[in-house]
């Protein structure tokens, strides 16, 4: 095979190389090393000397062009931790402690840094580590294993728990409670644990994920413990909660926010009442039913669940007897105007949060720890609520209604 042409401007590079070699004295790749270590300190320190230099609009000497009261205050060492071993690096300081260098951030200790923050990205996205070990030796050409991986990962627990114990604001109008499942080693058995989630919308319209409770399985009794969580965290009221129809629930918000309405889930309600339907029957079934939560107002939709007992009752009683049991939670919504209706049937906003965890997760089947199964949805919601950055559309209207039915309960 022939020998690949060099351009000018490699052979150039190459002659310098060669220079530096030979000057430097390098004969093993000790030697080398050690080189690399220098040119790193003489790249960064450079790089600092000029950030600085731009910070201040002088450099160094250039008295006559300073203006400004502020001015180098001489170095501080910092080791660094490389590739290559452990590089001593000169930082220069200024009298005012203003400089905040871009280069070698104040907190950095290493130049695997990026790499690290690399780790973090892929890891959020769902990627395996063994895809992450592959990815990071073809980018970076470093070898990273399943140790190192879990331990750069590990780093983001304290920030986690220090996200979950964050302070509230005082006033929700609408907060979404559900749970999504996943398998759990716990004392050698692999066990179902429900992790509860809380996302909700404030007085301007935002949206935010208030809390993830790693938990045994979903019971009205943990639900308890996470909105007791809330009201900790400076949560005063909520208006309307919207949750699944677990046993127990609405007794639960009760006890923690008494004046709060529930609306339980019409699609949760529908897959309950379709469960066992025959196949053959489910289209008139379901037509029937959208009759009743459709309805313009709750008068009617109790005429048509009539209509619906009288068709059905003899062959599934079950379905129109949970409707009515449940019709307390179920029926808060018809008061409301179709905006707020809209927004609160359903918890259509948390599920589609669910769906997109069980994105990033659906590549482990199986978490060694509560605490590896919380560090992975944690940096999933990170990633995920980066675009949340704006209110509802309709929130103007639905904030005008909402001013009218609690208007003793919005904060001046």
């Amino acid at each position: 095979m022939a020998k690949k042409k060099r351009s000018p401007e490699e052979d150039a590079r190459r002659a310098k190389i060669r220079e530096l070699l030979e000057v430097a004295d390098v004969s093993s790749m000790e030697d080398i090393q050690t080189l690399f270590r220098d040119t790193i300190a003489e790249f960064v320190e450079n790089g600092l000397e000029s950030e600085l230099d731009d910070e201040l609009g002088y450099s160094k000497y250039d008295y006559k062009n300073k203006d400004t009261d502020n001015s180098r205050n001489g170095h501080s060492s910092k080791t660094l931790r490389t590739s290559f071993g452990d590089v001593e690096v000169s930082v220069p300081r200024d009298r005012k402690s203003e400089f905040d260098p871009k280069l070698l951030k104040k907190n950095q200790t290493s130049i695997s840094q990026d790499i690290e923050e690399k780790i973090l990205s892929m890891y959020a996205k769902g990627m395996t580590t063994s895809d992450i070990e592959a990815h990071i030796r073809d980018i970076y050409g470093v070898e990273v294993s399943d140790t190192t991986v879990s331990r750069i990962t590990d780093k983001i627990l304290p920030a986690a728990k220090e996200w979950q114990q964050r302070p509230l604001e005082a006033v929700y109008a609408v907060v979404f409670l559900d749970a999504i499942h996943y398998h759990v080693r716990s004392e050698g058995q692999v066990v179902k644990k429900a992790v509860y989630i809380a996302i909700g919308i404030n007085l301007d319209g935002k949206k935010d994920v208030l809390g993830m409770w790693v938990g045994e399985n979903e019971s009205a009794k943990f639900w308890a413990t996470v909105l007791n969580s809330l009201k900790n965290r400076g949560v005063e009221d909520i208006f309307i909660a919207c949750t699944d129809n677990l046993t127990g629930f609405s007794g639960a918000i009760e006890a923690v926010f008494p004046r709060t309405e529930v609306q339980n889930c019409i699609i949760h309600q529908l897959r309950n009442s379709s469960k066992y339907v025959s196949y053959k029957d489910l289209k008139a079934l379901m037509a029937d039913l959208k009759a009743v939560y459709t309805a313009v107002d709750e008068q009617t939709a109790l005429d048509a669940l009539d209509a619906f007992s009288e068709r059905w009752d003899k062959k599934y009683p079950k379905i129109s007897r949970s409707w009515r049991d449940n019709w307390a939670n179920l029926s808060t919504y018809f008061k409301y105007p179709q905006e707020v209706r809209r927004l609160i049937y359903t918890t259509n906003t948390i599920e589609g949060f669910n769906r997109q965890l069980r994105k990033v997760t659906k590549s482990k089947s199986v978490f060694p720890t509560d605490d590896s199964l919380f560090k992975m949805l944690y940096l999933a919601m990170v990633d995920i609520t980066r675009k949340w950055t704006g209110r509802r559309q309709d929130w103007s209207v639905i904030y005008a209604q909402l001013t009218i039915y609690f208007a003793d309960r919005i904060p001046e």
